[in-house]
């Protein structure tokens, strides 16, 4: 019956229990010391990995180029500090899998000395072209996850002819303060970014959504915002997924983004907060991105904070700055904890995309015993997506994959809302993932498949073609004997007509 009173441009969600209250009164801080060794990965985007241009060996300067970008959506990577490149090798990676990826390692010489910055006499009288042109070489991408080339998506929005720029400040997850935190210090800064941006795209307006539960945030955000009308700072409810950019989207403008399209469909770009500042500081300062805010905290953290830290940086090392436990740490999560990814080990460095590390204990990762479905239907009603999780779970469980597909598994986002509410503790996200990567396979293994046989095809052609080419070879021998024959017949002949 409540559903009736609901906001029509809400839906599903769920209110996670909240551990924001321990980072977010407390500044970023901002003198993490420099490592003695960075590791910068050169896939931190998606798209094409950078390619190194530097050598071991050689020298380099705090902001200079390490390896450049690779086709349209690639993103460079830059120099976290001065110092000697020590090797360019293979070094695990901060995902589930901790399967290693080329990294350029840095030995830091301490003195932090930075290449020289190309900075614009006035940033806002730069052209649409030039200003996407700085925020690609400096490889700025969205900060809020998906790691998207900010560039392209800039350049998309001006082929678009976007009417709106969306600045998603929601940060829906539990633990997660850090892009509160850079409103609340650096909202003159995010604005100029957001500026730029709609310059870049040549788009008139933008919004900027900010959860309810964080009004020092919108306080501030408003404050820096107020002499430029075109900007609109709005209040959301505190609902995750508020954070997911459809949600969001749909929420602030009441529009919906088609199935299978893109919010350009409606005129509309969406970024995350921090990367608005990654552009202010591209071409404001004329720095690459070669830091980022991280939420560090769990309860096995003795002093969680929000932490600038140098992108490459172990994340053993950020734990350790803000005095991890060991023996109270139960699992390793980059992100949040509803769509982090739990990593095996922290000897990974910290990339672009990672905006939390967070040491759980025992008791945060407890899980209950799984009990039968009760058919309660809380799923569905938490589902964001508007997906039924129990009947696409009874699917998967079945091996009916098809069929999950055809309820909406790809559609997914595995935000593990569903699983939240649960009352059976049924790890619902689970099975949707595990059904995902089976798709997957399934493709994959399709495309040998058909690659295989591809090949075989284009073996039997070849063997075929060969064979005729064999053949008629054969042929033109056998006329060729049979003319060389005729004609010494013929010769044989003459000699005979001419005694006679």
């Amino acid at each position: 019956m409540f559903a009736l009173f609901e906001n029509p441009r809400l839906r599903g969600g769920i209110h996670a229990e909240e551990h924001k209250s321990e980072t977010s009164p407390l500044s970023i801080v901002t003198d993490f010391p420099i490592p003695k060794k960075l590791y910068i990965p050169v896939q931190q985007h998606v798209g094409k990995p950078a390619e190194p241009v530097v050598k071991v060996g050689e020298k380099v300067l705090k902001g200079q180029l390490l390896a450049y970008s690779q086709g349209t959506i690639s993103a460079p990577v830059h120099a976290p500090t001065s110092g000697i490149i020590a090797d360019v090798k293979d070094f695990p990676a901060p995902h589930p899998s901790a399967l290693p990826i080329r990294t350029v390692v840095i030995e830091s010489d301490g003195k932090e000395q930075w290449a020289e910055l190309i900075v614009p006499a006035d940033p806002f009288q730069l052209e649409p072209e030039e200003i996407c042109q700085r925020v690609g070489a400096a490889g700025v991408v969205g900060l809020g996850g998906a790691v998207f080339p900010s560039a392209v998506k800039l350049s998309l929005g001006r082929k678009n002819k976007i009417h709106t720029l969306l600045i998603n400040a929601g940060e829906c997850e539990p633990y997660l303060t850090c892009d509160d935190r850079l409103m609340q210090e650096r909202a003159e800064q995010i604005v100029a970014g957001i500026r730029l941006m709609l310059r870049g795209m040549d788009a008139p307006t933008a919004m900027v959504g900010i959860e309810d539960n964080k009004p020092e945030a919108f306080a501030a955000m408003q404050t820096a915002a107020r002499d430029f009308p075109n900007i609109v700072v709005a209040q959301v409810p505190t609902r995750y997924p508020m954070g997911w950019d459809r949600q969001m989207l749909r929420y602030l403008t009441g529009q919906e983004i088609p199935a299978d399209g893109r919010a350009t469909d409606i005129g509309v770009v969406v970024h995350n907060v921090a990367t608005a500042f990654a552009v202010y500081q591209s071409i404001c300062l004329g720095q690459p991105l070669i830091s980022r805010v991280v939420t560090v905290s769990g309860a096995a953290v003795a002093k969680p904070r929000n932490v600038e830290v140098p992108i490459g940086t172990l994340m053993s090392e950020v734990l350790a700055f803000c005095g991890l436990e060991k023996s109270k740490m139960a699992r390793l999560v980059m992100g949040g904890p509803m769509m982090g990814d739990a990593l095996p080990i922290a000897e990974v460095p910290v990339v672009k995309a990672c905006n939390g590390i967070l040491a759980l204990s025992h008791a945060d990762i407890d899980e209950p015993a799984i009990q039968p479905c009760i058919r309660c239907s809380s799923c569905v009603t938490a589902c964001p997506v508007g997906l039924l999780p129990l009947e696409m779970a009874s699917r998967i469980k079945a091996n009916q994959l098809d069929s999950a597909v055809d309820l909406g598994l790809k559609d997914c986002i595995s935000c593990g809302s569903c699983s939240y509410v649960c009352p059976s503790n049924i790890p619902l996200v689970h099975y949707f993932k595990f059904a995902s990567g089976e798709l997957v396979k399934r493709q994959q293994a399709e495309h040998k498949a058909e690659q295989t046989k591809r090949l075989v095809e284009d073996r039997n052609n070849r063997m075929e073609r060969a064979r005729l080419e064999a053949e008629a070879e054969a042929l033109r021998a056998q006329e060729a004997r049979a003319a060389r024959l005729a004609a010494a017949q013929q010769a044989q002949a003459a000699p005979a007509e001419e005694t006679v």
